[in-house]
């Protein structure tokens, strides 16, 4: 850590200046605006309905680059001359780049297509308008966000949009009168993506935990600091005490906001230059030495450091484990993985156990990680109840960072967000909703800004083009803790950087513009994303219905969706959970959409449709579910290796194959495996009950997922597209039963 909470308080006054000084012509907001309130003019659409609109504004964006060139010291000669242009060797690298380009676009058409209805099968969809013409413009000036230098517009966008994910995601940005006067402030940036953002929150958290240790010893050894060797720090458990004096196990069980307000103390009350605390701490500090020296040095006071994460984990968590030395086994290393709950959430009685387990063999928590829309089933761990235990092992002693890995999941909260002023957390979804949050969700989404740390994919949920994802601080402090200044490249505070943070070097400036100017039209409130978001999750829940109600009794299968039913939940009888079936097949599954809101004011004209709406579904707009099929007398099959068999043919029917013709595809999903050793015993074991194969034995369920991401209303002026997608369905599930059922008498 370098800079005290005033220079970073300074150094974002500075960069908000920078853009109020720019000239009146390029002035830009500070992505305050209203933005717009249409859907239908944000993306390019399925059968390019905006092409026109998208091709003027690009063809403007090269005519400005242009302009910007010939103004540039105007009186510069040229170099490529008319003269130039009529010679052999141009007019043939002329009619190379055509023909290359050509051939590249005829390729081209062999890629997927996220932009149609029909496409169901990864966290990938159209991308808005505005993102496009944000990344195309920005391209053509080629920005490296990695120095101010080399960025000196789009480090200023990222800055902007860093600001505008944060106040998305809950974290409240504090006046300047505020900051003068010490108010924690938060921080984000843009990343490539998730798995580098979510490095990054456990990297930060892993320094910050051993980070105290190192001031300690630094205080005790370096003359530099001796004057500063009485002070004083507040415990988690109450009181203050000298760092000095503290023990080990409490240095590394100290609150965040205590530990990042050191530097600044240091400066403030003792008249010590943060230069030089950087430099004494650094003698003594992990991120210098190294696991491996740290290890020497401590290895018989220091039990190895942990972190938890849900059995639902994305894999940017065993990388960071493995990257930070702390080990990717969920045995032997430093991750552990918590078992989920019946709903594939993270089941917070088994944190609980292992929390406990932790304090009383003193072993230091890193973190513990809330996953926000896991990718599979698209579940929202207990945020509010991970933060509640969070407060609760602090008093005992035991502090861990909380990190959200919303990297999906991040944008659904514009769905309550009401120019950034969040309702209260017993919010009752209702108008002018498209369709709403459940309460649930709604709950745990409204907990994210108690969070420490939030890693959010403006690629994915947030509609732009790749690559950008982005990494959010509760406190802009913990940037610091990862920080490689890069003299050469960066020279002096007052520059607005944002390069020398995390992981990355060099990134394309262009994600910024992107994101800038895809909020700046669209905005992430319920006006704007939450539109989109909201008519996302409509869609979704309207699959899960017909899904859910697809198989008649004369049908050779069953479907089983993961999301249990509000009747399951409640653990009511098997024929009350009919009574639901048949209550959702007439309410929504058979009711059109504008029948339950006004398509055009988003009222709700069925209260009752819209309540059964609300609660069924999985939390957010991805959702799995596994075929089954019948035997011949009728009688469920009870083998699940042969159940696996049926959903990997229907997968193998409903997926791409490499560098195939795209346009004989008319339904694209895509496939996972559940594992008992990351899911848990109850999960898996609940869930081969539902599906008919609870008495097989195996550890490993394969399901399909459809994730839902298309704005549009699933009824058409030529019908619901639901119909289309369920008869695509039967198509390639009557098909594999002919190549899977034969197995059977084979003994499979």
């Amino acid at each position: 850590m370098t800079k005290s909470r005033d220079s970073q308080s300074q150094g974002f006054r500075e960069a908000k200046q920078a853009v109020r000084n720019l000239p009146s012509s390029a002035f830009l907001t500070d992505l305050d605006s209203a933005g717009s309130r249409a859907v239908e003019a944000w993306f390019l659409g399925p059968k390019g309905e905006n092409a026109d609109e998208l091709e003027k504004l690009v063809v403007q964006a090269v005519r400005d680059q242009a302009f910007w060139r010939r103004n540039f010291h105007p009186n510069d000669p040229t170099h490529i001359s008319e003269e130039i242009k009529r010679t052999d060797d141009y007019v043939e690298a002329q009619g190379a780049l055509r023909e290359g380009f050509e051939e590249l676009l005829a390729f081209l058409k062999k890629s997927v297509p996220f932009f149609s209805m029909r496409y169901q099968g990864h966290m990938n969809w159209d991308t808005t308008i505005p993102g496009i013409l944000g990344y195309f413009a920005a391209m053509l000036y080629n920005p490296n966000n990695v120095a101010f230098e080399g960025s000196t517009a789009t480090t200023i966008l990222e800055l902007l949009v860093g600001d505008d994910l944060c106040q998305m995601l809950g974290y409240r940005i504090p006046s300047e009168d505020e900051s003068t006067t010490g108010a924690i402030r938060p921080w984000g940036h843009i990343t490539c993506d998730g798995t580098v953002a979510n490095i990054e929150a456990i990297w930060s958290a892993r320094n910050l935990k051993f980070y105290p240790i190192a001031l300690q010893k630094a205080l005790q050894q370096d003359v530099r600091l001796g004057a500063a060797r009485g002070l004083r720090v507040r415990l988690p458990t109450g009181g203050e005490e000298n760092l000095v004096s503290l023990s080990l196990w409490q240095l590394l069980n100290l609150h965040a906001d205590e530990v990042l307000a050191i530097p600044t103390k240091l400066e403030l009350d003792f008249g010590i230059d943060g230069d030089v605390v950087a430099d004494a701490v650094a003698k003594f500090s992990l991120q210098s030495l190294g696991m491996y020296e740290y290890g020497r040095l401590f290895s018989e006071k220091i039990a190895a450091p942990v972190f938890f994460v849900p059995g639902t984990k994305h894999y940017s968590f065993p990388k960071a484990a493995a990257l930070l030395g702390m080990g990717a086994d969920n045995v032997l290393g430093g991750l552990r993985d918590v078992a989920v709950d019946l709903d594939a959430r993270l089941d917070v009685n088994q944190l609980r156990k292992q929390l406990q387990g932790c304090l009383e063999a003193k072993t230091p928590v890193v973190a513990v990680v809330a996953v926000v829309g896991t990718t599979e089933e698209s579940s929202i761990d207990p945020i509010d109840d991970i933060i509640a235990l969070r407060d609760e092992f602090a008093a005992k002693g035991l502090v861990f960072h909380v990190h959200a890995d919303a990297a999906w999941g991040g944008y659904h909260r514009t769905v309550i967000n009401e120019s950034f002023d969040l309702p209260s957390p017993a919010f009752a979804a209702g108008p002018p909703l498209s369709a709403p949050l459940s309460n649930h969700s709604a709950k745990h989404l409204a907990a994210l800004g108690r969070t420490d740390s939030i890693t959010v994919d403006p690629h994915k949920s947030g509609y732009i083009p790749y690559p950008a994802g982005a990494l959010c601080y509760r406190n802009s402090a913990m940037r610091d803790l990862v920080t490689f200044s890069a003299p050469v490249v960066f020279h002096g505070d007052a520059e607005p950087t944002v390069g020398i943070y995390g992981v990355e070097g060099s990134k394309p400036g262009a994600a910024a513009a992107s994101v800038y100017l895809s909020h700046r039209v669209i905005r992430p409130t319920r006006h704007g994303y939450g539109k989109i978001i909201g008519q996302a999750l409509f869609s979704c829940r309207k699959l899960y219905a017909r899904l859910l109600t697809m198989a008649k009794e004369d049908d050779r299968f069953v479907v089983v969706p993961i999301p249990r039913l509000p009747s399951e939940r409640a653990n009511l009888t098997d024929a009350q959970i009919q009574v639901e079936i048949e209550k959702i097949r007439r309410l929504v599954d058979q009711m059109p959409a504008a029948s339950i809101v006004n398509l055009d004011t988003d009222q709700v004209l069925n209260p009752e449709a819209m309540a059964l709406l609300q609660e069924i579904g999985p939390d957010q707009n991805i959702l799995a579910y596994a075929f089954n099929f019948k035997n011949a007398d009728g009688t469920l099959n009870t083998s699940l290796p042969l159940a696996n068999a049926l959903n990997k043919e229907i997968y193998g029917r409903l997926s791409i194959d490499p560098g195939q013709d795209i346009y004989g595809y008319d339904l694209i999903v895509s496939t996972t495996d559940l594992e008992r050793e990351t899911y848990g015993d109850a999960f898996i074991e609940d869930y081969k009950r539902r599906l008919g194969v609870g008495q097989s034995a195996g550890d490993i369920v394969t399901v399909l997922r459809s994730v839902v991401m298309d704005p549009w209303v699933t009824e058409t002026s030529k019908g619901s597209f639901i119909d289309v997608l369920e008869a695509e369905f039967r198509k390639a599930v009557n098909g594999a039963l002919e190549t899977v059922q034969p197995m059977q008498s084979r003994g499979y």
